[in-house]
């Protein structure tokens, strides 16, 4: 089957539009990991101010990643979950985060062999 070079661009540009930056995944992944509240994601990701969290939330809402809840009524009265969509690209992060690890002891052990 031929590969369609532009359409394969196109959809490669949407993923980094959506999901591109320096800190949508790791909000994703710090929620994946049971982080439901805003002031748990900010201390789960370390650098990253409140500003720049709120704003990321409210886009990857807007993406429909993320489901804001809010209930005047309880305890913590806003929680933010992964929805069903996001999820869809959680073994994508999973490789990822394997590639990650392994691109830093690859370039960790070339430096060594120096």
């Amino acid at each position: 089957m031929e590969r369609n070079q532009k359409e394969e661009v196109q959809a490669l540009q949407d993923t980094i539009y959506v999901l591109g930056g320096k800190w949508k995944l790791p909000i994703i992944n710090s929620i994946c990991n049971g982080n439901h509240r805003f002031k748990e994601i900010k201390e789960s990701i370390p650098g990253i101010t409140s500003r720049m969290l709120s704003k990321e939330l409210k886009d990857m809402e807007l993406n429909n990643l993320v489901k804001r809840t809010e209930d005047r009524d309880a305890k913590v009265s806003i929680l933010y979950e992964s929805t069903t969509y996001c999820q869809s690209f959680g073994p994508i992060i999973l490789e990822m985060i394997k590639w990650g690890i392994s691109h830093r002891n690859h370039i960790k052990n070339r430096e060594e062999k120096v």
